[in-house]
Order: C-alpha cells, then structure tokens, then sequence
C-alpha cells in the first residue's frame, strides 16, 4: 500500500528548538517510535507513512504546541516522555497530565508527572489520607512522594515531613559495616536524602533536619508514636512485615498524610508471604479514604534499558524449566 503524507504548520515558531531537539534528535525518536518519514522546512512539518501513524504524530505536534502557548515549560526529557506516551496510548492528553505541577523550592521549579499513572498518583495523594503505591524500580514512586512532602511543607500544610524505611539486608550483612548502628542504617537512608537535596536548596535540608522539620528514620523506630500534622512516607514498604505495616499504618495522625511505596518482587525479607504490602492490599483495598495506585513496566521513567531488565527479570527462568 502507498504510504499517505500530510504536512504540518507550526504557527509557534519559538517552540522549534526544543520539538526538534539537538541535531534533530527528537525528531529521529519520533521517526523510530511511529514508523514515519519526518521532512521539515522552517516551520514546515511533512509527514509520510501509513494513516493511523500519521495521525499520531500530528496529535502528538498540535498537543506540544499547545503546551507551549499554555506556558507549560516542556524541557527536551519531557519531550521524550510525551512521545512514549502517545506511542503507549493514543488516547493520552498530554495537556491534562503536563498540568499538574508539583512546586518544590523556588530554585527547583516544578515537578511534572511523566505520564498517566506518576497522574494519577499525585491526584490520589491530594484526595487521599493514605495512598499506597505499589510497582517497579524506577517508576518515579520514591521520588513523587517526596516532591509532595516536600510541596505542602514549604506551603505550611504540614509542619513536618517523616521518611522512613526497613533497615532490611538484602543480601549483606549489617553486622560487617563499620561504625555504630546509625552509621550502619545511615545507607539504607541514602536514597530518600537524594530526592530531598534534588528539590531542596544547597545545605538547607541538614537545617530542615536539625529544627526537626524533616526526620528520616528507620520503620523499626516509629513505634509508640502519633504523628500529626505530618506528612509521612514509608519507602521500601515491601520489606515491612504484617506487624510492622499494622504498626505504622497506626501512626497516623490528625492533618497528616501517609504515602506507601514498594515492589513486591524485590522483597528481602526472610518469608516470602510475610510481607506486610502484599498482605495490606487485600485487607484495606475496599476502605473508604485509602486509595491503591500501581505502576507497571511501561511507567518506568529512568534509562529505557531499565525497563528491558525489568522486564527480562519477569520472565519465568528458563534454567528451572
């Protein structure tokens, strides 16, 4: 079958650069992706290939553009994202996901969601008490959590944000780290210091920690407490037993919110079933002010080969078949 053509005008010139990307790098992805021939002149967008994937790259231009106009800042990464996205699902309306803005410190900007399910995780979170996210490693889960902790803090929604995770061994023993027991729990910590420093100014998390506005602790020190007006994360969530997820889910306290994140095929613990995150959902999946949010595969938003291992991992091992 001959291959159709359509031409595309960009009334907004400003916004070429940044579409085009460097070397035309962008356009090249978009080549790849939807399986069309891509030609330009100025402003000028010709397009040849079969019908329903050029009528996806011309959504996929009109929707940009119309960021643009809206004054939604579109850096080149997230050009790339909303190209996935298209290609993902058609359907998808990059305007109403581009949107919703996460503000962190006035030098950080805005964080974005990076697709449909990092969307509905924020909306959850600002609808819900308690918002328990469950996918794989590098779906932005982490991350998001804290950009909205971090957000009503600095809007004086909350008066303190508490971080907390298992100090489970995955593999290696604490007893051969050096240094007491707090420099042995310190590099479990580590991951949720560096979405802090990445929203936060230079040197003002230490202060945040020091007034005690920002408390990173491990899960088994939350026993006994009653946290108001907090915003509350607990992190690696998969490797929390029953008891400690019934322990923490019990902290909450009056104008806080509690956000839970974990991959429940990276669990360290020694039983397998003993995992606290799989057994939560199916206790509380039906309770009114809980919501579930899960991520899969096609939400990771690190480098694309993570999501290849992601996958790869997932497949039955052959060598125990």
């Amino acid at each position: 079958m001959k291959p159709d053509t359509k031409e595309i005008v960009l009334e907004n010139n400003a916004i070429i650069p940044e579409l085009f990307g460097s070397h035309d790098l962008n356009l090249k992805l978009i080549e790849k992706k939807f399986n069309v021939r891509i030609t330009t002149r100025e402003n000028h967008i010709r397009l040849k290939g079969n019908p329903e994937d050029i009528e996806l790259v011309d959504s996929l231009f009109m929707q940009l553009e119309k960021l643009h106009e809206g004054n939604l800042p579109i850096e080149e990464g997230d050009i790339r994202f909303a190209i996935r996205l298209l290609a993902e699902d058609p359907q998808a309306n990059l305007k109403t996901i581009f949107s919703e803005r996460i503000a962190v410190s006035p030098k950080k900007g805005y964080i974005t969601p990076k697709g449909p399910a990092q969307y509905q995780f924020i909306q959850a979170i600002r609808e819900n008490d308690i918002v328990l996210s469950i996918g794989p490693a590098g779906t932005g889960k982490t991350y998001l959590a804290v950009a909205m902790a971090v957000e009503g803090l600095l809007k004086r929604k909350f008066k303190k944000i508490v971080l907390v995770r298992p100090a489970v061994e995955a593999g290696e023993k604490l007893g051969f780290l050096p240094g007491d027991i707090a420099d042995k729990i310190n590099p479990y910590l580590m991951p949720l210091y560096d979405a802090l420093n990445d929203m936060i100014e230079d040197n003002q998390v230490n202060h945040l920690i020091e007034d005690g506005a920002i408390e990173i602790v491990p899960l088994a020190y939350m026993r006994g407490r009653t946290l108001s007006d907090s915003f509350i994360i607990l992190d690696e969530a998969q490797n929390a037993t029953r008891e400690q997820m019934k322990m923490f889910l019990t902290r909450l306290g009056f104008r806080s919110k509690m956000v839970i994140t974990g991959d429940t095929t990276q669990i360290d613990l020694p039983k397998y079933s003993d995992s606290g995150l799989i057994h939560v959902q199916s206790l509380l999946e039906k309770v009114e002010g809980i919501q579930f949010v899960y991520f899969s595969t096609k939400d990771v938003v690190r480098h694309e080969l993570v999501k290849k291992i992601i996958k790869a991992y997932a497949q039955p091992d052959l060598d125990q078949e």
